[in-house]
């Protein structure tokens, strides 16, 4: 039996991508798209249930699994719509703050959600292996993170740079809040020997690439994901989709969840 979805954000990137990739995969069905009021003319060319708004695609859709990549203002309103209809959720966006995911999480008591930063599944194997690596080393190895992506990204420092860096801090049992550091500038004195400093670039058109710098007496050691392609990210959506089909409500899952 195939597993339906519904792609909010259809005429975006990653919107595009999801659709063109769920449609050579036999287990999957494209139920229906949404997209903003000023793209109700380009609606037209889907052949499946299409709409400008959640409320009015999902009652047609019921049991389809709704995939988001937006804005974090727009996945919480979905996420509100999802949960008034009873449909599945999972969203890529990134660029939540704790106030937004809080609210994901309280959606997630109901319907079956999902939401991860970064969808690869290389990334969420780092997520695994890392705090072994810190733990290995111990704690005479100073943690720094370099991020890299797109000139269109909106959010920085990456969803994905967070959760990496809030990884390496609770491997080494700090609050990630008090000690990350975005940014230097100017006489700023020695570096404080607990702190994860996490910089951005930005340029081009880069997928995305995080690496970390593990730097300790006389060695130092690199751990680089690149992500070659969106592509990625929009086959983990789908692995995520046809997964949380079958799950129950009661936790916001992640990536890991299915690892």
């Amino acid at each position: 039996m195939s597993t339906q979805i519904v792609i909010n954000g259809a005429l975006g990137r990653m919107g595009t991508m999801i659709i063109g990739l769920a449609a050579k995969d036999p287990e999957l069905e494209l139920a229906g798209v949404v997209e903003r009021p000023t793209c109700k003319e380009e609606l037209g060319a889907f052949v499946c249930t299409a709409g400008t708004s959640m409320d009015e695609v999902l009652p047609q859709t019921p049991g389809a699994v709704v995939i988001d990549f937006t804005a974090p203002e727009h996945t919480v309103a979905t996420a509100q719509a999802v949960a008034n209809h009873g449909n599945p959720m999972v969203s890529g966006t990134t660029g939540l703050d704790k106030a937004q995911q809080a609210e994901l999480a309280e959606v997630a008591k109901t319907v079956p959600l999902l939401w991860a930063p970064n969808m690869s599944v290389g990334v969420n194997v780092l997520l695994k292996v890392l705090p072994e690596l810190v733990r290995q080393l111990g704690d005479k190895y100073d943690m720094e993170m370099v991020e890299l992506h797109h000139n269109k990204k909106k959010d920085a420092p990456s969803g994905t740079a967070i959760k990496l860096g809030q990884c390496l801090a609770e491997a080494r049992g700090w609050d990630y809040d008090e000690t990350v550091n975005y940014s230097r500038e100017g006489i700023i004195g020695e570096r404080p020997h607990q702190e994860i400093g996490i910089q951005t670039i930005r340029g081009g058109d880069v997928a995305g690439v995080h690496t970390m710098y593990f730097m300790g007496p006389g060695e130092r050691i690199e751990v680089t994901h690149q992500a070659h392609s969106r592509e990625v990210f929009a086959q983990g959506a789908l692995r995520a989709a046809k997964w949380l089909a079958t799950q129950q409500p009661g936790k916001l899952y992640a990536m890991a969840d299915i690892l």
